[in-house]
């Protein structure tokens, strides 16, 4: 055998061993991950937290339906200052905090967040995205390597662009498909809820 025939062959076993190295650590991502969902091979192993800001009650009533489901922690925003109790001047704030990207002080803090697997992020539609709120608790924690599973209460408008607004906010996340209820829907929500928890391979039943 030639010095040069066995240089090749040398160059070859390498290259089948890192072929079967990466497509060993492929199979143990793809066991865990699969597209467009979260941890499906066993989300009973999962971390998760259901944080979400409800103004009028209506994301409150999804978020306490999702966390009965799926278990863990659950957390409500609060901001510093609270918004007008009239619903037109709520939405004319927020429509002026998110044409300047004012992101309003919260007063809730969460412990551990490092901790948690999966973050639910629940919100009311605002113009077509999360409230300011959201988006403040969205740019305060890092996100790297989290799961997020948002889900929006709107009256018309639906997930909106909610979805790429937090994967813009959240670039090193996966962020999930989303799941949208009509606010007036909300207090019988449990179908829908167990429906998407299903579809995002986050449901544990």
């Amino acid at each position: 055998m030639s010095k040069h025939t066995r240089n090749n062959e040398i160059i070859l076993s390498r290259r089948n061993i890192l072929k079967s190295a990466f497509a060993g650590a492929f199979v143990g991502l793809a066991s865990r991950l699969l597209p467009g969902t979260a941890f499906a091979a066993d989300p009973g192993s999962l971390k998760i937290l259901t944080v979400y800001y409800s103004r009028t009650g209506n994301t409150r009533a999804v978020a306490e339906e999702i966390r009965r489901q799926l278990g863990g922690d659950i957390v409500e925003l609060q901001t510093v200052q609270p918004y007008p109790e009239a619903y037109r001047a709520t939405t004319e704030q927020a429509r002026r905090e998110l044409e300047t990207g004012f992101k309003p002080p919260l007063k809730t803090k969460i412990e551990g967040f490092g901790a948690y697997d999966v973050v639910v992020v629940g919100s009311p539609c605002w113009w077509g995205t999360v409230a300011t709120p959201v988006i403040t608790f969205l740019s305060e924690y890092d996100f790297s390597g989290k799961t997020i599973a948002p889900f929006m209460t709107h009256e018309g408008s639906g997930l909106g662009r909610s979805v790429s607004h937090i994967r813009e906010l959240c670039p090193k996340a996966t962020v999930l498909d989303g799941l949208a209820i009509r606010g007036g829907a909300s207090g019988h929500a449990q179908g829908d809820v167990t429906s998407w928890l299903h579809r995002i391979g986050l449901q544990r039943n």
